[in-house]
């Protein structure tokens, strides 16, 4: 199974990817996950060696739903695709970087990267599975965890708009300086995939880039059972 999304992940049209993360922010994936590979991903849920950590949104006023954070070792699909997606994103976060005056910073490698946020004492893995029923939200956000952050992450719907749940449509919101902001309302098919920033991007203007910040969020859920898979690639504290 890894051998074979390893080779879907890399027959993407990259540039086409690249240039939607340039023009817009974010990049929306075709179907990438089969769905013999969504129900397996949907199956862990109830498993709990799987997770080092659950977290009720309630509770912390997140918002309505449940997540669990994966422990190591990661399940296959799930470093397949950290490790498979990394390096083109990696591209991309070196790119906007450098249009922002600043240096290439990420290293080509997923592992890498880790070896830097293990070295700083962010350690436990980030992937995680999210799960709303009826009534489900989650509030505007950004994903951080330390003091080094991967500046994309990558979220997959597991389950079926429409025919599974309605509503839950993923939100992204973009505060720009001296300007209202600005919303992206994003459905998303059945193993489809969204790449997104999780914090800053930089936005062309007169006199250059200049930084927009970025949060995001899942709009509530109507009906039924939504699952997605969080694909977050630094580690936390």
């Amino acid at each position: 199974m890894s051998d074979h999304l390893s080779a879907r992940i890399a027959a993407l049209d990259w540039e086409r990817q690249q240039q939607a993360l340039d023009e817009q922010g974010y990049a929306v994936l075709p179907p990438l996950l089969t769905a013999e590979e969504c129900q397996s991903m949907i199956e862990t849920y109830d498993q709990p060696s799987s997770f080092r950590t659950t977290i009720d949104m309630a509770r912390y006023r997140f918002g309505v739903g449940e997540y669990k954070y994966y422990q190591a070792p990661l399940p296959d699909l799930v470093q397949t695709l950290r490790e498979g997606l990394y390096p083109q994103l990696a591209q991309a976060a070196n790119r906007w970087l450098g249009q922002l005056g600043r240096d290439a910073e990420y290293p080509d490698t997923l592992s890498e990267f880790l070896d830097h946020c293990h070295e700083i004492g962010q350690l436990r893995p980030t992937p995680l599975i999210l799960k709303y029923e009826a009534g489900g939200y989650n509030c505007l956000h950004q994903d951080l965890y330390g003091d080094v952050f991967f500046p994309f992450q990558v979220v997959f719907v597991l389950n079926q708009k429409d025919e599974d749940f309605t509503g839950g449509e993923f939100l992204l919101v973009e505060q720009r300086p001296r300007a209202q902001s600005r919303g992206h309302v994003i459905s998303l098919q059945k193993g489809a995939g969204l790449i997104f920033p999780t914090q800053h991007r930089p936005q062309s203007g007169s006199r250059g880039y200049y930084k927009t910040t970025l949060r995001h969020g899942v709009g509530t859920v109507t009906s039924g059972t939504r699952y997605s898979l969080g694909i977050i690639f630094h580690d936390a504290k």
